[in-house]
Formats: C-alpha cells, structure tokens, sequence
C-alpha cells in the first residue's frame, strides 16, 4: 500500500518487518525538504529504496549532506566507488569480505549511521544485495533467548571475514587484516532509542568467556535467523537506483557475481551518531 506524507513524499513498504520505496521529486530529495521523513523511515524500515533516481556523483553527495555528516573513506574519497575492479576501487581486497553478511564499521568506536549505494554498472548474473533487519530479529526472539543473550558479547575481526573468501591467506595479506584491530562488542545493542538490534556478521569469531564450539553454535544460529525470510530483503538493482539503509541495525551482503563483470555502485556514507553499548 502506498503512503503520501504531508510532504507528498510518497512511500510503500516492501516486506512487513523491512524496507520501504521512496518515490519523490528529485529536486526535492536534494533541498533537504524530506531530510527530518527520510531519516525517520530509515530508522523505522532499515533500507529505502529510490528507483532509478539516476543520481551524479555530486548530487548523491549533496542529498547525503542533507541527512546528516558525510564520511570519508580511509583512502580520502567522499563518493567511493564499489567495485571488485583494482581499475576501479582502492579497496577490492576488502570488498571481497562484502559477500558475507556484515554491518559496516564494526571495528570504529562509533560505527556508520548509514550507507547509500548509487548503482552504475551491474553485472549480467547475480550482484543483488540482501538486507536483514537485526532490530525485527531481536525483537521476534523468545523472552528466553532475550535472556540467554543479556550481557554477553563477541569478539570481532577484520583478520576474522578474510577466512571467510581466502582461507589459505599469505602472511603478509593476513598481517595486514590484523593490522586493523579487535574490539569486543555486546551481542545486543541498546540504542539511546530504547531499541535493540542483534550486533552479527562475519567479523564476529567468538563469544567472550563462551567454549568455543557452544559460542560458534550461537552466532551461527543468530545469523541464521536474523537473516531468514521474515527479517530478510534482496534488492535486485537498476541502473540509477539508490538504496540506503541503517548500518546500526541492518546485516548486508552482495549475492556472487562474476569478478570482472564491471559491476560497480557508488558509495556515500553518513557518520555515526553513537557508540555500540549493552
């Protein structure tokens, strides 16, 4: 069913526990008229998708600025260019980590608010990206398993996704993934919201003071649930689409595509607003 808001900012809800299609004019989006909706949406749906807006570079910039404050990428890059091409991106040795499930930022102090992909080149098979609602995960779980999860956390890794695509790293590469550092994380984050999101992923590799055979068990089955179907999204990209989502309570991951089919999307981000706590 579709919505008009008082604005005339026209949504419709995807799925019942996430992501919503934003439909508006585009000039619109980059006043910054809707900026107060659309990141009352995001919160409220996880993932927004506005087809085929057709941004440039500059004006995918520019509509980011209206939401909040822009993050560069470690390399200096404020739109950064997500692609498995060495051409084409300075990271490809960490996007590869991007297709299994993770949240962006997990090793920051302060982790994204958001990330807002501008798809450009697809490939002619596969390169969706799924998305998970971990706040409509968290909230779905038994009052048991609530309580089972209070005041537990995992470690994370950088070094721990790396395994997941390379399993037989040189040492020098594996040096440079842990390089990056490990942070200790609660496995479910209280946002100053009152809210509560599952806090997963592939960087995730142990549950502190848990064996580690009864710890593996437990994030698998999280993951495992957090990202079935009630709670699960696949974008089937357009060239010109824009998707953004909440990175503080929403899992992604790209589907297998071939690498060097050219797909490449364009990447904003928005600076997060706090800290991963219990």
């Amino acid at each position: 069913m579709t919505d008009v808001l008082q604005s005339g900012l026209e949504t419709a809800d995807i799925k019942p526990n996430i992501g919503s299609v934003i439909r508006a004019d585009k000039q619109a989006l980059l006043s910054g008229e809707h900026a107060g909706e659309i990141r009352n949406l995001l919160e409220a749906r996880g993932v927004l998708v506005f087809p085929r807006i057709n941004f440039t570079d500059e004006e995918q910039l520019r509509f980011t600025e209206t939401l909040g404050t822009v993050v560069r990428e470690r390399t200096g890059e404020d739109v950064f260019t997500v692609s498995l091409d060495p051409e084409k991106s300075t990271g490809v040795e960490y996007l590869k980590g991007s297709l299994y499930w993770h949240f962006d930022g997990t090793m920051q102090p302060v982790p994204i608010l958001s990330s807002i992909l501008c798809a450009k080149v697809l490939s002619a098979t596969g390169g969706n990206t799924e998305f998970a609602s971990t706040y409509a995960a968290y909230d779905a779980l038994s009052d048991e398993k609530k309580a089972e999860l209070e005041g537990l956390s995992a470690m994370h890794s950088a070094w721990s996704s790396l395994f997941y695509y390379d399993p037989e790293p040189d040492q020098a590469k594996l040096e440079m993934f842990m390089d990056v550092g490990d942070i200790e994380l609660p496995l479910v984050w209280t946002h100053k919201s009152g809210r509560k999101s599952l806090v997963l992923g592939c960087t995730a590799r142990n549950i502190v003071g848990m064996d580690n055979k009864q710890g593996t068990r437990l994030l698998n089955g999280l993951r495992e649930w957090a990202t079935s179907e009630p709670f699960r999204y696949v974008h089937e990209w357009s060239v010109g689409d824009m998707v953004m989502w909440d990175n503080t309570g929403t899992l992604h991951r790209a589907t297998p595509y071939p690498l060097d089919s050219g797909r490449e999307l364009h990447r904003t981000k928005l600076e997060g607003e706090e800290p991963i706590r219990a």
